[in-house]
């Protein structure tokens, strides 16, 4: 069996090891435009070692942002600034990823350091979409349920990301349905209340999703890779679930997506996560067994040793750092170390190296 260091190939490209950084918010752009923050907080993690780095959620219209401050990737302009970051990315040896996302009901919304709620019009809000009218918990705005027709431009929108990010020169392509978002609040019994050809069956519940998957496959080259990220359950009872989800990725396997991203919850405010290290592994385990396809394994995974063994063991093809990966943007060159793995160092740093590598 691999393991966390060995490489991944995926088809044209190949990982270098099985550690991804995960799309972390930074809630700090304005109008969607990348800065300096960006660069230095991605390419950080890309000089620290890891294979793949992921941009945060980037929003594919703006009413599709989570707040006013997130990144996009809706306009013609936002493109110049991220191929910067993917350049810098690309110098450490690092492949580029975006995730491509719209916040659905949950847009329109304060970032996480500020009181929780709704943004005003008048503070730069908008009134946001989703399936149905239900908020997500109250002082959070009213969505507005999408009419038919308009769903067809939510697909085109992020048909025209996909060609945005390639003309940015990213490598990989992450579709944001998880976390409460728009594509997951389509595809959940809790949150899609809807009873045309959108909701209620399944096969309704999914469309929304698999529309997306294939507008951006079509501008997607067959050459790079296509990551979906799903919530597998959403912990709540009458909700979507791990079945449901191994049925989903074999759809999406068939349309030519590579790897699913297996995260959870987020789209009710009444969940009940049952929270530990690794709490998450199971899904991508039984989804990788069940549908066919490569996982991520993501969620309260910190010491080498563990993400090594769920790689070993078959349990996921790469494992998604975050919150450790904020802790110390440096964690996969410590766990190489840790797993007597000789990996390169950037140049600049090899005098700190605890052993002697080549410099990439």
């Amino acid at each position: 069996m691999p393991h966390l260091f060995d490489p991944l190939p995926i088809r044209s490209l190949t990982l270098a090891n099985r550690i991804v950084v995960s799309p972390m918010c930074q809630y700090s752009s304005v109008d969607g435009f990348s800065n300096d923050w960006h660069l230095v907080h991605l390419g950080t993690r890309a000089a620290g070692g890891a294979a793949l780095v992921l941009t945060e959620a980037s929003a594919v219209t703006p009413a599709g942002r989570i707040s006013p401050q997130d990144l996009g990737i809706y306009d013609d302009g936002h493109v110049a600034g991220l191929a910067r970051i993917v350049r810098f990315i690309h110098s450490q040896k690092a492949l580029a990823g975006i995730q491509l996302a719209h916040a659905g009901r949950k847009g329109s919304t304060r970032r996480p350091w500020e009181a929780p709620g709704a943004v005003t019009p008048s503070d730069g809000g908008w009134e946001p979409v989703g399936p149905a009218s239900e908020p997500f918990v109250a002082g959070y705005p009213v969505p507005r349920p999408l009419e038919v027709q308009e769903i067809a431009g939510v697909v085109e929108a992020f048909g025209a990301a996909a060609r945005r990010a390639l003309a940015a020169g990213f490598d990989v392509i992450e579709i944001h349905a998880a976390h409460g978002y728009l594509l997951h609040e389509f595809y959940s019994p809790l949150v899609n209340t809807r009873t045309d050809e959108y909701g209620g069956p399944f096969d309704n519940r999914v469309r929304l999703c698999l529309e997306v998957v294939d507008a951006v496959r079509r501008v997607w080259p067959e050459r790079l890779p296509l990551f979906v990220r799903i919530s597998s359950t959403d912990w709540a009872p009458g909700g979507w679930d791990v079945e449901q989800s191994v049925e989903l990725a074999r759809r999406m396997r068939g349309r030519g997506v590579d790897l699913v991203d297996c995260s959870s919850g987020g789209a009710v405010h009444h969940q009940q996560i049952a929270v530990g290290p690794g709490y998450q592994v199971p899904f991508a385990e039984r989804i990788r067994r069940d549908a066919g396809v490569a996982t991520g394994a993501v969620g309260m995974i910190t010491e080498a040793a563990q993400a090594d063994a769920i790689i070993g063991a078959g349990q996921a093809d790469v494992v998604l750092l975050a919150r450790e990966l904020l802790r110390d943007p440096y964690w996969p060159l410590h766990a190489a170390d840790a797993l007597g793995q000789l990996v390169p160092w950037p140049a600049q740093y090899l005098r700190a190296a605890h052993r002697v590598t080549p410099a990439r």
